[in-house]
């Protein structure tokens, strides 16, 4: 018992700390209700890039709230009785976009997709998947000139944090991106930034490469826990029980519900988003080579393995809400105005959930029960952050030296997850 530990949740974030942990000698075993990497960590555009450090409730987040009011906005759509049943998350969420809470989340998330990127060079390499690894960065585009204050707030932070960014006029666009049609007035190429052609299968990879080095992989959702005597009994939907020394609780949207029922509350929202996959319009037309946002219109374009996946903004609404696929349309007639579209490929559009904490940092740590560990809560990151996390991770519960500064990611940063007992 212990050097045992139970992992729950088979996404980035928690193959990724199966792994680590793995690594550092314990007796690792992973539960999920589903296949690895088939939730969040499928869905999202497939970009690994230091340029995530900027979240959405950010300083210029103030001056645009009247036009997001109107619920009609590409980038934030809302059900207003979501957001009056949880109106402390949204006021905590605005409170963190004040100057003195969100630079210093910018620095923190900075050290940890630095991090993240290393390692997830490594576990590539590691899990015979390099050849999904595209190093041609990943653009921002602007129709019209941006906003003074949102453009000078976003150059700054990249030049506080080294990030490299070459800007682009409408013919540098065009000749990186022939695809697109001339509608944008200006862009930002991160040329560092990498993609990959399909994250659910890296998340599969990684999970096969946990499993060949003698991991355990448990097809179960996780119900409930009990404390006991040497550590923890977790319990599962098919009425079985696994005992371990201690338990990471990486269940990324589903961690709030879970940790319910050990009484804790987590201050938790969802950011649901869709996507969609196209074909090619046409033989011979020239193919996106790599991501592109959208800024003002609020989606972001990824050529995928399966074809040009389409994703699509924020919606605040529950977790098991059904679908309102009003903004997915919204965002394929703008992709539709620069680039040309063929057929949808999906039979019915993708949705998922990102699970988003007030400061839109990470949870990562030992909650108030002993043994008890978070790795959740990552935004719209958790695809670039999940190696760094684990690594994080695994060097505290270790007890050695933690690669970049844990305190940012602090459970106990929250009233009521206080010190552990």
């Amino acid at each position: 018992m212990q050097g045992s530990v139970l992992v729950l949740g088979a996404g980035m974030v928690g193959v990724a700390c199966a792994l680590e942990l793995q690594r550092a000698g314990l007796q690792v075993t992973l539960a999920d209700a589903r296949e690895p990497g088939s939730e969040t960590s499928h869905g999202n555009a497939g970009v690994l890039t230091r340029s995530s450090i900027v979240p959405f409730n950010n300083p210029t987040l103030w001056r645009a709230l009247p036009g997001l009011l109107s619920n009609e906005s590409a980038s934030l759509r809302y059900d207003p009785g979501y957001l009056l049943r949880n109106i402390g998350w949204a006021a905590r969420f605005l409170a963190a976009a004040r100057r003195g809470t969100f630079e210093p989340t910018v620095a923190a998330l900075d050290q940890l997709i630095r991090l993240s990127l290393d390692e997830h060079e490594r576990l590539l390499a590691e899990s015979g998947q390099l050849a999904r690894l595209r190093r041609d960065g990943w653009m921002f585009l602007y129709r019209q000139e941006p906003r003074a204050q949102g453009m000078r707030l976003q150059l700054e932070m990249y030049r506080r944090c080294e990030v490299e960014v070459e800007d682009l006029d409408p013919a540098a666009i065009r000749a990186l991106e022939p695809a697109l049609r001339p509608i944008f007035a200006r862009g930002l190429l991160i040329r560092a930034a990498r993609s990959v052609d399909d994250p659910g299968a890296v998340v599969r990879g990684y999970a096969d490469l946990f499993t060949r080095r003698g991991g355990r992989l448990l097809r179960r959702r996780a119900v409930g826990i009990d404390r006991q005597a040497q550590g923890w009994s977790t319990h599962f939907d098919d009425g079985s029980r696994e005992a371990s020394a201690r338990v990471v609780v990486a269940l990324g949207p589903w961690s709030a519900a879970f940790l319910r029922t050990v009484g804790l509350r987590i201050p938790m929202a969802f950011e649901r988003g869709y996507h969609m996959h196209y074909a090619r319009a046409a033989d011979g037309a020239p193919a996106l080579t790599r991501p592109i946002h959208d800024a003002q219109a609020g989606y972001v374009l990824s050529p995928m393995r399966r074809g040009l996946r389409l994703s699509t903004g924020v919606e605040l609404d529950d977790l098991d809400a059904a679908p309102r696929h009003a903004q997915l349309d919204a965002a394929q007639r703008a992709a539709a105005q620069a680039l040309a579209l063929g057929p949808r490929l999906d039979p019915s559009p993708w949705k998922g959930a990102r699970p988003t904490l007030p400061d839109s940092r990470p949870m990562i740590g030992e909650l108030p029960q002993r043994g008890l560990w978070a790795a959740f809560g990552h935004q719209h990151i958790g695809f670039s952050t999940g190696p760094g996390t684990a690594r994080l991770l695994g060097a505290l519960m270790t007890g050695g030296p933690t690669p970049i500064d844990p305190g940012p990611f602090a459970p106990q940063r929250f009233a009521g997850l206080g010190p552990t007992r």
